[in-house]
């Protein structure tokens, strides 16, 4: 779900989507459906070494833009317009080896905000959880040169409480860019069964070293995980599966509906038989006993006998028979 905020609230009204992340979450609230979730900011899916699944976010997101992934587990939202720069963007890449990681390919993508960028993880069973964000700046080389001299510069809320002022990555990691820099918060409350994360600037730092529009939040991946024994499931909502429950409804009632018709109609031929006589000369059905082996019954033995023959013969039996037969079997028998 992507969703541009300024081109979908027409007459106050709040598009679908975007109520469920205002404050108090009404959509989430009393949701428990996740223990954990990680997000590779700006980029794939990746494994990490320790066995994290870090779910991709490559969407593209403009100055005004939130976004929810279809599983409902975390969504994300980007306030702010690089106005001096014509080709603004707001994720960025990078192909560099990172020192200080052990998954450098983590670090290779950034998500990107001029103001404010805010993640949110939904459906959270309540309870203290550790949430690790992980940063490297790539904007800035490590050359000698002017190019080298920007500094981004932005604040960290969690829980709308700031954990961390005036953070600077390139700073954090001893003055050096494409050096990974991790930092962590425990026993982070969740009891809205929601957990947010924000970044911002407030307007410090350098804004066009090396080039216009080079500042703001910059964040490479986010992860969240428990400090208690989870009673969730932590997985989506199967589709799959309700799919198979309905296929499987519909051929039950399938089967039992051509049960029923095949019951019906010797049940009524057999009301309407006459006396019993001698077959001879009367119409009969051709059953097949087995691969090998097919015998004719008149009409009037097999109404006598029908509940000992197996359904299914006398189906496929009533399938073959030719319609002329069965009127002239009718004829008789009426």
């Amino acid at each position: 779900m992507l969703m541009s905020i300024s081109s979908q609230c027409n007459d106050g009204v709040l598009p679908s989507g975007l109520n469920c992340l205002q404050r108090g979450f009404p959509c989430n609230r009393g949701t428990r459906r996740y223990s954990d979730f990680a997000i590779k900011c700006g980029g794939p899916q990746i494994t990490s070494s320790n066995g994290i699944v870090y779910e991709w976010d490559n969407e593209t997101v403009g100055p005004s833009t939130y976004y929810e992934i279809d599983t409902d587990r975390w969504a994300v939202s980007n306030v702010g317009y690089f106005g001096s720069s014509n080709d603004a963007q707001y994720t960025r890449l990078s192909l560099s080896q990172f020192t200080n990681a052990l998954d450098s390919e983590l670090f290779q993508t950034a998500r990107l905000s001029a103001s404010s960028l805010i993640y949110y993880g939904l459906g959270l069973e309540n309870g203290n959880y550790t949430v690790s964000l992980q940063f490297a700046e790539t904007a800035f080389g490590n050359s000698n040169t002017w190019k080298s001299l920007g500094r981004r510069v932005f604040d960290i809320y969690i829980q709308g409480n700031l954990v961390l002022k005036d953070f600077d990555i390139r700073k954090d990691a001893g003055g050096a860019s494409f050096v990974a820099v991790q930092k962590e918060y425990n026993a982070v409350q969740v009891s809205g069964n929601y957990l947010e994360i924000l970044l911002y600037w407030a307007g410090k730092g350098t804004c066009c070293v090396p080039a216009q529009g080079t500042y703001g939040p910059s964040i490479s991946a986010i992860s969240a995980t428990p400090e208690f024994t989870p009673t969730v499931s932590n997985r989506p909502p199967n589709s799959n599966k309700n799919r198979t429950g309905l296929v499987v409804g519909l051929i039950v009632g399938v089967g039992v509906l051509s049960f029923l018709a095949v019951f019906v109609f010797f049940y009524i031929v057999r009301r309407r038989k006459p006396p019993a006589n001698d077959d001879e000369g009367k119409p009969k059905i051709m059953l097949h006993i087995h691969d090998s082996c097919q015998t004719s019954f008149s009409f009037l033995y097999i109404l006598e006998k029908w509940n000992s023959f197996p359904y299914v013969m006398l189906w496929y039996a009533l399938l073959e028979t030719k319609t002329s037969e069965v009127a002239s079997a009718y004829s008789i028998l009426g």
